[in-house]
């Protein structure tokens, strides 16, 4: 099964790799690139000197399902999860090309995890980190709500932290990779081989967008790319045994930004769905850190916290998560002590 998961990488990053630039062509072509009056009032792209096109879930999408089908049977469960990624993709290339609404988008996620929902993947249990497990079945109703909810929230704050170049592809592709090895320990368990095959698809083809998208990018992800990021990743939690402790766990610091921004925007009273520049890499590019410096600071913390799921239970991370908020919590109020001392104004993102 490990070669199979390598060969899955593999041909999911040459996919990626080699589709990539004819789709970057295609929407310059189309003239589908971000409007360069506007891209000075986001993150992404701030020091480019010449329009970007986003799209970037084109090439990744077809990359995710070429693997998956040709390693993987067809069936309910996949073409759910495809179908569902499709309708991702369609909605993300929408607004990459002409900007929807954000509550439109919100509603989009909800139909894209009703199909997933639908095709029978639903949360029945949670594990509790002080032991045994939480039946969300008991309530025939639950499991089916929580899926949601857990789909629609990862496939939002994993695009919030997309604020620079290559910053999303690496840390998805590092979460997808160690949700892999994960399933790997579970091998000859044949319910865990669609979730070391879609991890390895998933993995594979951001690493072969990375290299577009690192700075200087030549190509954005888009919302296409980032909405399909957070809706694998949550599927994959689901599928390999409702390890959504364990995704929590890999995207520590994307979740634990997010809620501090969902806290901030309520304490403004402001639109839960209103960028703000507000996200800690808006902070760090405020005080001096170069693009290129805190997408690596993304992926070392990912990385850091891959190694370390490998060898904790259930308890164990979640104690480590709790001082992973402390520690956030202080670097936060230092970034925000060091950025009173700035006048530059919050850098909008979504």
């Amino acid at each position: 099964m490990l070669l199979k998961f390598i060969v899955t990488i593999l041909s999911a990053f040459s996919v990626s790799y080699l589709l990539t630039p004819f789709v970057r062509k295609f929407f310059i072509s189309r003239s589908w690139v971000e409007d360069p009056r506007q891209k000075q009032q986001k993150s992404h792209n701030a020091t480019a000197l010449a329009s970007v096109p986003r799209g970037g879930g084109l090439p990744i999408f077809i990359a995710i399902s070429l693997s998956s089908l040709i390693f993987l049977p067809p069936d309910r469960h996949l073409l759910g999860i495809l179908i569902s990624a499709l309708l991702a993709l369609i909605i993300g290339l929408w607004d990459d090309i002409s900007d929807i609404s954000p509550k439109l988008r919100l509603f989009t996620n909800l139909l894209s995890a009703l199909i997933v929902v639908a095709s029978g993947i639903g949360i029945a249990y949670i594990s509790n980190p002080f032991g045994g497990i939480l039946d969300l079945s008991l309530v025939w109703f639950l499991p089916d709500i929580v899926a949601l909810l857990w789909i629609i929230w990862c496939m939002n704050i994993t695009g919030w932290a997309a604020g620079v170049e290559g910053q999303l592809p690496g840390f998805v592709s590092i979460a997808a990779i160690f949700i892999g090895i994960l399933g790997l320990r579970y091998s000859q368990d044949s319910s865990q081989w669609p979730v070391i095959i879609l991890a390895g698809a998933v993995s594979g083809a951001y690493l072969g967008f990375l290299p577009y998208n690192f700075f200087p990018q030549s190509i954005m992800p888009g919302y296409s790319g980032k909405s399909l990021a957070g809706l694998l990743l949550a599927v994959l939690s689901i599928l390999s045994g409702a390890k959504l402790a364990t995704l929590m766990f890999l995207l520590g610091i994307p979740m634990i930004d997010a809620v501090f921004v969902i806290i901030g925007r309520l304490h403004r009273r402001q639109s839960l769905l209103k960028p703000d520049g507000r996200h800690l890499h808006h902070y760090l590019l405020k005080i001096g850190w170069s693009r290129p410096k805190i997408a690596i600071f993304y992926w070392v913390i990912t990385f850091t916290l891959g190694i370390i799921s490998l060898f904790l239970n259930s308890q164990q991370k979640f104690y480590v998560f709790l001082g992973l908020i402390l520690l956030f919590f202080g670097f936060f109020l230092r970034l925000t002590t060091l950025n009173s001392f700035s006048h530059k104004p919050p850098i909008s993102s979504r």
